[in-house]
């Protein structure tokens, strides 16, 4: 079987590679992502692995079907980027739900600890062997109250880092975890209550836009934003307003609700167009990473081996409900996930 594997990078390939050898799978990597204008690169392959910034929407699933395309292998947990309605009934596709919780977990405290410590501005300070001190205290994470939003494997992982700290953990999810030992609250009592608060939950219609100007507005002044989820859980314009007026002490980013055409690449001899991006990156109080809080060996290592698996099942007909995205369709009564097999 043969697969197109879209958005290639350097430090996908070994993995892949390594875990597709001995199957009858045939994978052939493209650097450029997959979209509507790619789609055809796709032609004359049963199944196409892409990757967070690849567009999947309906005129790319309908041009992906007529091509004889049926499964879509996803190297990644969201798959807000996938149009589900418009593969229901045509092609499948499946998920990575756990790659390496930890890894996004420890990114979102590292991006903390270095937006608080400021040790980013040290480092650069001390290698021009300026060891002033000036501008580079923080505050203690003992004691203060960090809200989680979304407490899924993610979530969890860092609340536990947080109360490792001596830190107070609100949480919300729309469907708390009774086992998690979590202090559940509403989203408007996290919001007034929270010192630091960490984005982990997934993007839907409901999330889209989930921190905006009123949630800032609700949020405790000199609140710390962490983004490690998906950049459109966050209206950029609220946020740049919200430090602008000092409501945000700062903000920490590895993901950006337009970061499609530019996390991946290297821009450093262009001037980006990208106004919102370029304000965010010059504050003095943003730190944005380019969506590598995934990227451990660990992570990459069961990214490979999980996507490899999902295809070779796929493909030998073995039922993998658990990583098959599910499309909620009208057959509540008579769900075929529930009893283990595909749903069409």
């Amino acid at each position: 079987m043969k697969i197109a594997f879209f958005d290639a990078k350097p430090y996908d390939i070994p993995g892949f590679d390594s875990y597709s050898a001995g199957t009858d799978i045939e994978i052939k990597y493209f650097e450029t992502k997959l979209n509507e204008d790619t789609v055809s690169l796709a032609s004359g392959f049963d199944g196409v692995c892409v990757f967070v910034n690849d567009t999947v929407n309906e005129a790319v699933v309908n041009q992906l079907y007529e091509m004889g395309v049926k499964v879509i292998a996803l190297r990644c947990a969201g798959f807000n980027n996938v149009d589900t309605r418009a593969c229901f009934g045509k092609i499948h596709v499946f998920r990575v739900p756990a790659y390496s919780p930890y890894a996004v977990a420890e990114h979102a405290m590292a991006l903390l600890l270095t937006v608080n410590r400021k040790t980013h501005k040290a480092y650069s300070r001390t290698r021009e062997f300026n060891f002033s001190l000036s501008g580079l205290s923080g505050f203690d994470l003992h004691g203060k109250t960090v809200g989680v939003v979304g407490t899924g494997k993610i979530g969890r992982i860092f609340a536990d880092i947080c109360r490792g700290f001596g830190m107070k953990i609100l949480a919300y999810d729309k469907f708390p975890n009774p086992n998690a030992g979590l202090d559940y609250v509403e989203l408007s009592e996290l919001f007034a209550k929270s010192d630091i608060i960490s984005m982990h939950c997934p993007l839907t219609d409901e999330t889209h836009h989930i921190i905006d100007d009123a949630a800032i507005e609700a949020m405790k002044p000199g609140v710390v934003l962490l983004n490690t989820s998906r950049g459109a859980l966050v209206d950029t314009e609220a946020l740049i307003q919200g430090i602008k007026s000092g409501k945000i002490r700062a903000a920490c980013l590895d993901v950006y609700e337009e970061e499609g055409d530019l996390f991946y690449e290297d821009y450093s001899g262009d001037v980006v167009q990208d106004d919102k991006l370029v304000r965010l990156i010059s504050m003095p109080n943003v730190i944005v990473t380019s969506h590598q809080a995934f990227l451990t060996e660990e992570a990459l290592n069961n990214i490979a081996e999980t996507t490899m698996d999902n295809l070779v099942k796929f493909f030998e007909g073995v039922p993998n409900p658990d990583r098959e995205v599910c499309y909620h369709c009208s057959r509540k009564n008579d769900c075929q996930k529930e009893r283990h097999k595909k749903c069409f």
